[in-house]
């Protein structure tokens, strides 16, 4: 049973700055041995979120920029580990996050296929059997015989959005991934979108398309600054993050049937 139980979790970022120092102090720091003080501070990106996703829902993700929904994505996705608390993700996984990530810009169309192949955790037997469906889904034809750093923006993100749909997850993890490509492709690119989310025994999505969020998920959390502020009924979820965006910290106008976590 693919599922996410996430307990009480907390992130926290250490951050290192090295000290400015005088030229007699770097002299000094040779002849001595001595390591350079540095100064440290900490960000607290996400704090005490405990909720749980289980097989067949699908779980949207809104807030405003900075507000921690990209580091809970990565967390899901395993990139980050709770400072505190616990995080589980049961079933495979895929997050689609940064779909650039490892493109080879002096390798060709079909070189990068392989590449990004293998970054997925794909075998060479599965990269060989999916490349020619991926070249035909880019569209990209005799194109992909050449260096990408020849490719317009378009062309690159149809070949990086071709190969990172050609998956099979249980536990899908989405961040903003549905304008891909120019006019043309868009369609093709929103159905194959679709039809995976479809398939996935899990969609974790994390978008500011609040229409699509509501109409695609089962269930909506809510976050600000790291701290959960809202989780459930889609529609009443974004219309309460709607208001709080126009109004600031002014109390709803209405009593929410859904439980609100912090004000």
């Amino acid at each position: 049973m693919a599922s996410i139980q996430l307990d009480d979790v907390t992130l926290t970022f250490q951050v290192w700055q090295n000290k400015h120092i005088t030229l007699k102090e770097f002299i000094l720091k040779q002849v001595l041995r001595r390591q350079l003080r540095k100064t440290v501070s900490s960000v607290t990106a996400l704090r005490n979120l405990s909720f749980s996703i289980e097989e067949g829902e699908r779980f949207g993700i809104i807030g405003s920029n900075g507000s921690g929904k990209s580091t809970l994505l990565k967390m899901l996705g395993g990139i980050y580990t709770p400072t505190t608390g616990s995080c589980y993700v049961t079933g495979a996984a895929y997050t689609m996050l940064d779909l650039g990530v490892g493109i080879e810009t002096e390798a060709n169309g079909w070189e990068n296929i392989a590449y990004l192949s293998y970054l997925q955790g794909q075998s060479p037997t599965e990269v060989k059997r999916k490349s020619k469906a991926i070249a035909e889904f880019s569209e990209l034809g005799e194109l992909l015989n050449i260096p990408v750093r020849y490719y317009s923006s378009g062309m690159m993100v149809r070949l990086v959005f071709s190969v990172a749909t050609e998956i099979e997850p249980e536990v899908l993890i989405i961040d903003e991934v549905f304008g891909a490509g120019d006019l043309g492709f868009q369609d093709k690119a929103r159905k194959r979108m679709l039809d995976l989310i479809d398939r996935a025994k899990v969609l974790v999505l994390a978008s500011h398309d609040l229409p699509t969020v509501a109409s695609l998920c089962t269930r909506v959390l809510w976050i600000h600054k790291g701290v959960v502020q809202m989780i459930g009924d889609p529609v009443e979820v974004t219309e309460a993050y709607k208001y709080f965006m126009q109004h600031g910290d002014a109390p709803l106008p209405h009593p929410q049937p859904v439980e609100r976590l912090a004000a």
